[in-house]
């Protein structure tokens, strides 16, 4: 009886003093503690599958962003293309905006019913000059870590039959962060 508290009481320190120790993490942190986070329409989202990545293209010289977020029948994509770069892990720290080029790429996707059947996830909406922007605060090479924010307004025209606007449905991604977000570096 006696081991067994000895032991428990051994574990309960080790947990104890675990917790007290000083996070080394060399990254900026932002208002989220999540590593990838929005708010959607009003409405917190958070993702149970994220995958994130930079990749190199030797043949175009281009260094690419992609992360992909999905959770409640939501996706959220975003991807930021830097051209002219060199092959190496990092991103640049700056501000990229949405404009007429395909450098910055966000998509808002929900999953619906498609025709013929089965389920599948549908973007929603064009994501338009201005109407959007990434913004790189941080990133770790060594521990292939990446901090930043994200907000973009994705916007869907419907048409009658004749051409004529019958509605126009705004998406709102607010507030988007992703904190030490793990990346991995392909180059080819």
């Amino acid at each position: 009886m006696k081991k067994t508290q000895l032991l428990m009481l051994l574990l309960l320190s080790a947990i104890c003093i675990q917790s007290c120790k000083k996070d080394e993490t060399t990254t900026a942190s932002t208002i989220s503690d999540k590593i990838l986070s929005a708010n959607i329409n009003g409405t917190a989202w958070n993702p149970d599958t994220v995958s994130a990545a930079i990749t190199y293209n030797d043949a175009a010289k281009t260094k690419t962003f992609n992360v992909v977020g999905t959770a409640t029948q939501q996706r959220v994509s975003i991807s930021v293309a830097i051209p002219n770069s060199t092959n190496t892990n990092d991103f640049t720290l700056a501000t990229y905006k949405v404009d007429a080029t395909t450098n910055v790429v966000l998509k808002y996707f929900t999953y619906q019913l498609q025709p013929g059947g089965g389920y599948d996830y549908t973007q929603v909406g064009v994501v338009e000059p201005s109407s959007g922007s990434v913004i790189i605060t941080a990133i770790d090479t060594t521990k292939k870590l990446i901090t930043g924010t994200y907000s973009f307004t994705a916007k869907k025209v419907n048409y009658d039959s004749d051409g004529n606007i019958i509605s126009i449905e705004i998406q709102q991604v607010l507030l988007g962060t992703f904190t030490n977000l793990p990346y991995t570096f392909v180059s080819n």
